[in-house]
């Protein structure tokens, strides 16, 4: 019955607001029933008069549904009084909007204020957030048809429920459940500090025994704990007035989603002597840390690894860094449990060479007071095996770098020097041009030098490898030595008796020579002794230098020292860097020693550097011995025949000038210089820019092709390839290659195909007709 009551005033809500305009409708009746007492015409008159009869009607019937409402309004105003009027505890009833309808006398008396205001005004200074609060019981409500949630009030505990009376009607209730025991009157009996908090942190309550600790009434934990998030049953540090505490915490949830915590100080900690002597003799460095960063406790292996003499006074952030952010921000996150810990690699601040330790940190908690364990370890040799292994890596990056570089300078060097070669045969020798040109091919070829020396440090460089006798090299090599010293320096040679033949590229080697005396030279500036020395070394095992590992054998050992002002040890890892120099401008270009570390690679060696500053250098050479000398050498034995992939028909030899040259080249500058140098010769030259437009040229079988000039590296097929393809129909066709990388480089691919010769670039229009008129004579 009270409900049907509580859904008719919910009718009654809409009515009364549509009561204040229904005597409205009486005026358009009134009008309508004056037209139609002056309208001659009867039907006319019907219609106007039975018109103004229903807005008189509609009048009567809008009247009469706001009588409805407001009998349904009284009806569920004396329902609501007679149900909860005299109810203790405070009542509202409320529409969808939150607009009270109703209030019992417990919530007009408590809550200032009749109906027709909302109910989030009415409680905004009860608890905390109301407008959450209602809306969430509001929906639960409108779901399930009832909620109820006990909130943390000014007063205690309040239970709120509300009821689904209709579609648009809500019955509030608010139950004020005061504590049995009242934190006020029985927690003041205990001798045990606590207090009670909200989850934001605001103090609802201490009890007398915590306002003695802490001497004060703060408003808000952080204010009383060093550590507001340590958890509970671990050890805490207090702020009082007298100065830090050290507490154990204990805390549990309360009633209304309060915080109680309990804290229980702890005495003054007893002496641990035999636990420190056995933490002390641990072989494992383990040190102790406080949350301001502070050594607790350090053993002995620990101190050592520190170099620190005592822990006490020590703080970690002092003694390490290398971290990237603030180490006590590390440690603190441990010790408040953000961060799992882990281990990072930090350099020692005080230590007179670069040590590094590598630290793991785990938090504990020991008697209940939570700390950070640090494990410590040496990590001096893997942080230079790191720095090894990235200087590697970065040398073969630049040799990489070197070598593409190379490819493009050789490519337009070609045609720099190329066409300038052009200019000069349409030039007289005592003509006003002739000199400049002569100075562009000079430079150029000087270029040339500068790249060959990049192709050199990348290992890319053409070499001709042969045995040849350390002793003959250098002995060489002596007269034109002697005339780069000057008059206060001196050059000693000392060779070992029956040292064995190496294989390498003597004019390669004869530069590296060249290179090192000259630096040692450059460095002996009040003059000295440079001595070149060789030496027979057998190595049982491997041995580990620098960044290289030379596998054990037998080597050659060349040594050049000088006296000279020596290399600092933060510069002699650089050294064979490319354009790295000490000398000053206009006196080096950085590449002596990057071409001498490439041509020793290249050949199979290894070069390494000693230097002392103030006293001198030495650099050491080590090429593998190929062939032991004996008492008489022996004569060389016959080489073996090497078949041919393809039998060669003979052919009769051409004069220069009477062949037909396919010339395939993707650089236009360098197919238009080489394309008129050999026609300027009298050939016949046919020009493809790739391998594929070559391939389509050879399908016509009436072209006639009797040599092929072809570069290596183009896109799409490259030459080896290509030209495999057309010597299976024109197998007698011979084939020069060209490229600006190292022969070496395709070596193989090469060697599979039958009258074929390798052309570096850059070369001159001399080099290349020279080239092309042996292979036709061939």
């Amino acid at each position: 019955m009270g409900h049907a009551g509580l859904a008719i005033g919910g009718f009654a809500d809409h009515v009364r607001l549509l009561a204040p305009q229904s005597w409205l409708l009486v005026v358009p009746a009134l009008a309508l029933g004056t037209v139609g007492g002056g309208v001659a015409d009867d039907l006319i008159k019907a219609l106007l008069f039975a018109g103004a009869a229903t807005f008189v009607a509609l009048a009567l019937t809008i009247h009469l549904g706001m009588q409805l409402a407001r009998y349904a309004a009284r009806r569920e105003e004396n329902f609501l009084a007679a149900l909860f009027g005299e109810d203790p505890a405070p009542c509202f009833a409320t529409d969808v909007e939150g607009q009270i309808g109703y209030l019992n006398a417990a919530a007009s008396q408590r809550f200032v204020g009749g109906g027709g205001h909302r109910l989030l005004q009415a409680l905004g200074d009860h608890c905390l957030y109301p407008g959450a609060v209602l809306f969430r019981l509001q929906s639960r409500a409108a779901a399930r048809g009832a909620a109820t949630e006990d909130l943390m009030t000014r007063r205690g505990t309040t239970r709120l429920s509300v009821h689904r009376v209709s579609a648009a009607r809500f019955l509030w209730r608010l139950d004020e459940v005061p504590d049995r025991t009242p934190p006020g009157r029985s927690a003041d009996l205990l001798s045990l500090p606590m207090l009670m908090c909200n989850r934001a942190g605001a103090v609802l309550f201490m009890n007398e025994a915590m306002r003695r600790l802490l001497g004060a009434r703060p408003r808000r934990i952080d204010q009383i704990f060093v550590n507001p998030a340590q958890n509970s049953g671990e050890e805490t540090v207090i702020l009082t007035q007298g100065g830090t505490v050290r507490a154990v915490k204990a805390e549990i949830e309360g009633p209304g989603a309060r915080r109680e915590i309990y804290l229980l100080p702890l005495p003054v900690p007893a002496s641990s002597a035999g636990f420190r002597a056995d933490f002390d003799h641990l072989p494992v460095a383990l040190v102790k840390i406080g949350g301001d960063g502070s050594l607790l406790a350090a053993n002995l292996a620990a101190r050592d690894l520190l170099q620190v003499p005592a822990a006490a006074g020590v703080r970690l952030p002092d003694v390490l860094e290398g971290l990237g952010r603030s180490l006590a921000d590390w440690i603190g996150d441990v010790i408040a449990d953000r961060s799992p810990g882990g281990a990072e690699v930090l350099r020692l601040r005080a230590a007179p060479t670069e040590t590094f330790l590598q630290v793991t940190l785990r938090r504990i908690v020991e008697e209940g007071r939570p700390c950070v364990l640090a494990v410590l370890n040496d990590a001096t040799a893997h942080k230079t095996l790191e720095a090894q292994f990235t200087q590697s890596q970065k040398m073969e990056a630049i040799g990489q770098l070197a070598g593409g570089i190379a490819h493009d300078f050789n490519n337009l060097l070609t045609a720099i020097s190329g066409h300038c070669d052009l200019l000069l045969l349409r030039q007289d020798s005592d003509g006003l041009d002739f000199a400049d040109l002569v100075q562009i091919r000079q430079n150029a070829n000087r270029a040339a030098s500068l790249v060959g020396q990049l192709l050199a440090f990348s290992r890319k460089q053409t070499l001709m490898p042969q045995h040849i006798d350390l002793y003959d090299v250098l002995s060489d090599l002596t007269h034109l030595l002697n005339r780069l010293m000057g008059e206060r320096m001196r050059l000693e040679l000392q060779h070992a008796p029956g040292l064995g033949l190496i294989r390498a590229d003597k004019r390669q080697l004869e530069q590296v020579v060249i290179n090192l005396v000259v630096n040692a030279r450059d460095a002996m500036s009040a003059g000295g002794t440079i001595r070149i020395s060789t030496e027979a070394v057998t190595l049982r095992q491997a041995m580990h230098r620098d960044r290289a590992v030379v596998p054990p054998g037998h080597y050659a050992l060349v040594r050049v020292a000088d006296t000279g002002h020596g290399i600092p040890p933060d510069r002699i890892t650089k050294i064979f860097d490319p354009f790295y120099t000490t000398k000053r401008p206009g006196e080096g270009t950085g590449l002596g020693l990057s071409t001498a570390y490439g041509i020793v690679k290249q050949s199979g060696g290894f070069i390494f550097a000693e230097s002392e500053p103030g006293v001198g250098s030495t650099f050491l050479l080590y090429f593998p011995i190929n062939a032991q000398r004996g008492p008489a050498p022996a004569p060389a034995p016959a080489p073996l025949p090497v078949p041919a992939p393809m039998p060669l028909l003979p052919r009769p030899m051409l004069r220069q000038g009477e062949a037909v040259v396919l010339l395939v080249e993707d650089e236009a500058p360098v197919r238009a210089f080489a394309s008129r140098a050999l026609r300027l010769r009298g050939y016949v030259v046919l020009e493809a820019d790739s391998a594929e437009a070559a391939l389509s040229l050879l399908e016509d079988s009436s072209v006639q092709v009797d040599i092929i000039v072809t570069d290596v590296i183009m896109p799409g097929l490259d030459g080896p390839s290509w030209v495999r393809k057309a010597l299976e129909r024109r197998p007698l066709t011979r084939v020069v290659f060209v490229s600006g990388y190292a022969q070496e480089s395709f070596a193989d691919a090469q060697g599979l195909i039958a009258n074929s010769v390798f052309l570096p670039k850059p070369f001159s229009l001399t080099d290349l007709t020279a080239t092309v008129q042996r292979q036709l004579m061939h």
